[in-house]
């Protein structure tokens, strides 16, 4: 696939700078924190109200930067594509709109944006903010499923959220109207194609005449798919499903939503072939149809409903500002709001050889594994594994003069600071918890294999996966169990047989890859669990 860019590592930045050279003077700024924490927030923000945050991987735009702005949302966080701010973004954005009112954070049900936006909760309500979160599950193509996705229907949250927060109400009544709206909204995509990532190689899993029902936002697989056909038969079949689940409701509010590559003209027939379908009879509110949450340029739409009543219908209507809906302004500079910051006590850079050299290799090796990781991540989830790899081992390397090289505990808790940061997505927060928890036990007892044991007691407390969930688990387990025997060729054979056991495990329990089915699993490595693999391999030649 053909995309227009620069360069694969800038292509978010770049994208947010556009949207605030776009927008109207005055009304869009970025903190200074860029680009490593990205958050984009209403540069006439003075912290009188409650303060809507939302945000998540980039690729879905204008969500969700292009909805910040009066009536909407106060400011977003911003991860690379695909992939989940960081804890340290959440909390940087959370710091600097929060006043005395509070904030509400509205995040989509993901593994990465619930563990990263809710430990930045968490330590935002221990600095003494008050704030409160609403996860959004709306989507409804996998009857049955524990943890439903979050798609297109977070932006009726948003709305609502943003509209009660700007009429001055306090953060318990917008939280309750959020969480309510969070919980009747029902959505359903379908799409004729898998969306492909800039830079990335593009594997396009359907035939030319077949489409998916139930496709992800990210190009995970759907709950099953369909031979094409014309597009009134597509949306009886897509009506059936979300009427099955309305019950008896009344009039609804309908969010007709292109996910990133349906050409106007075929969304206008989409809206007509909906609407005079048996969902047009249920609906009053009629929004788009347009692009509000995308799946960069996947070929498809999805359609959320809500219930209607007076109030929602008052929120739902009332004018906002966001540059969503704003026509074209004079070009002007980019404002710059100066980030809150806290006073960090980082360690002093020390050296030792083996440690540099061991470090160097490990990235390198991981660095060098972005394409391949990528195109594993991709028939199993939504791509980007090798992407977060890769941007983490880049910054560790970065980072390299910086590091306490001769005190291996203050290396170890180092490596979990610049991974929390820069990583983003789950697997970032998971590696920071392994190896922040790695260098607790290191300062309190010096042994290497005993503190990695004990980081993964704690990030496999905290992530909840374990060996035989097809997670990275499968492979850092049993290798750091043969390392504490002292046996490093051990540990990466165990790391080896570990990351090829996962090609067997069809039923993936947790992470991205619990939303796939088992026909796209089998036979597929889990692409975390090949990183850690690969990483035990550089350990074992050195």
């Amino acid at each position: 696939m053909k995309h227009f860019f620069n360069r694969r590592e800038t292509i978010v930045t770049e994208a947010l700078d556009g949207l605030l050279q776009t927008s109207a003077k005055g009304r869009l700024a970025r903190l200074d924190s860029f680009p490593d924490i990205k958050v984009i927030l209403r540069a006439d923000w003075d912290k009188s109200k409650v303060a809507i945050i939302s945000g998540g991987g980039a690729g879905h735009e204008p969500s969700h930067a292009g909805f910040v702005g009066r009536g909407m949302l106060t400011a977003a966080v911003s991860g690379e594509i695909f992939a989940s701010p960081s804890v340290d973004a959440v909390l940087t954005a959370i710091r600097a709109v929060t006043g005395p009112s509070g904030a509400l954070l509205i995040v989509k049900n993901y593994t990465g944006d619930r563990l990263n936006f809710g430990l930045a909760a968490e330590k935002a309500r221990a600095e003494g903010f008050d704030v409160e979160m609403v996860i959004v599950a709306d989507d409804i193509a996998l009857p049955g499923i524990n943890q439903p996705r979050g798609v297109a229907g977070t932006l009726f949250v948003h709305k609502i959220a943003g509209y009660h927060a700007e009429r001055g109400e306090d953060l318990k009544t917008v939280a309750a109207r959020a969480r309510g709206a969070a919980g009747d909204i029902i959505s359903l995509g379908m799409s004729l194609s898998t969306c492909s990532v800039p830079g990335q190689t593009h594997e396009d899993r359907l035939g030319a005449d077949e489409g998916e029902l139930g496709l992800g936002i990210h190009g995970e697989p759907g709950v099953e798919r369909i031979t094409l056909q014309p597009v009134a038969d597509i949306v009886a079949t897509m009506s059936a499903r979300l009427s099955a689940t309305l019950g008896d409701v009344g009039d609804h509010a309908l969010l007709i939503n292109n996910l990133g590559a349906v050409p106007p003209l075929e969304m206008a027939v989409i809206a007509h072939a909906v609407l005079s379908s048996p969902l047009g009879r249920r609906t009053r509110l009629i929004i788009g149809p347009a692009p509000v949450m995308t799946a960069l340029n996947m070929n498809g739409f999805s359609l959320s409903l809500i219930p209607l009543d007076a109030e929602r219908k008052a929120a739902l209507t009332a004018d906002v500002e966001p540059h969503a809906w704003m026509p074209a302004v004079e070009r002007h500079e980019i404002e710059i709001i100066a980030a809150p910051r806290t006073a960090n006590s980082k360690a002093e850079a020390g050296e030792n050889s083996h440690n540099r050299r061991l470090i160097t290799a490990l990235c390198e090796h991981l660095i060098s594994l972005e394409d391949e990781l990528n195109r594993l991540d991709a028939r199993v989830g939504d791509g980007d594994t090798g992407s977060t790899v890769a941007t983490g081992a880049r910054s560790l390397l970065t980072r390299l003069d910086t590091l306490p090289l001769d005190r291996p505990a203050e290396t170890l808790a180092a490596i979990g600071d610049i991974l929390g940061t820069s990583m983003g997505g789950s697997s970032g927060v998971l590696l920071s918890i392994f190896f922040t928890a790695a260098a607790k036990a290191m300062a309190d007892k010096s042994d290497i294999s005993a503190a990695l044991l004990a980081g993964l007691e704690r990030m496999t407390f905290y992530g909840g996966a374990e060996v035989g969930d097809r997670t990275m688990v499968d492979a850092l387990s049993p290798a750091l169990h043969a390392l504490a025997s002292g046996d490093v060729e051990e540990a990466a054979k165990a790391a080896a047989s570990g990351a090829e056991s996962t090609k067997a495990m069809t039923r993936a329990r947790a992470g991205r890859s619990s939303y796939v089915g088992e026909r796209d699993l089998a036979d597929v490595a889990d692409p975390g669990a090949a990183a850690v693999a690969a990483a035990f391999a550089v350990v074992a030649s050195l």
